[in-house]
């Protein structure tokens, strides 16, 4: 009995655990991980209240503050108002995106990494697929052209878009006057 209680003071005694120390060594101990975290949990608290705790009382500081709260709001309203545009002038929206279209890698590259520098890095993991569909587009750039060209002879403002040509049938067409039944319903009303 001697050997295993020195055997045993030898791993749980002297005021040590030797099976949990050597533990330690290949997994954190959840509680001193714990302590840890609360500790810079709250030297970060401390160091947030301590810049806020300055008043902040010039124009500028004010002005910068409004500045840095804008750039979510902007890309949320911008991109409501993008669908608002689509559905006021189709033709005038329908430009514009072949114009984005157009926009080279490099620079989609540029704002991707503006964009993830604000809100994060979210967009790494799409990086293959990004560069595929950038490569599509500028490979598409002869074809948005023509539908630039195709879209602003669609415009009822564009010269000669109700033009009929040589054609004396549709001319006939375009100038004589069709029967309307709403309008003779209205006319009867209007009489009687």
């Amino acid at each position: 009995m001697g050997v295993i209680g020195e055997l045993l003071g030898l791993i749980f005694g002297g005021g040590r655990n030797v099976l949990r120390e050597t533990a330690e060594v290949f997994r954190e101990n959840a509680e001193a991980g714990a302590a840890r975290a609360v500790t810079v949990q709250e030297a970060a608290m401390q160091q947030f209240a301590a810049e806020f705790a300055v008043p902040r009382k010039g124009v500028f500081d004010r002005f910068m503050d409004g500045v840095n709260r804008l750039p979510r709001p902007a890309l949320a309203l911008g991109t409501l108002g993008l669908f608002v545009a689509a559905m006021v002038d189709p033709i005038w929206f329908a430009a514009r995106m072949q114009g984005v279209a157009l926009v080279p890698e490099p620079l989609w590259w540029l704002l991707g990494v503006i964009v993830s520098f604000y809100f994060g890095a979210r967009h790494q993991k799409k990086n293959q697929e990004f560069q595929r569909d950038i490569a599509a587009s500028v490979r598409l750039a002869p074809r948005v052209i023509e539908n630039i060209d195709a879209l602003g002879a669609l415009r009822a403002d564009s010269p000669g878009v109700a033009e009929t040509g040589s054609d004396a049938a549709v001319t006939v067409a375009a100038v004589t006057p069709e029967d309307n039944q709403a309008l003779e319903d209205w006319h009867k009303l209007r009489r009687a």
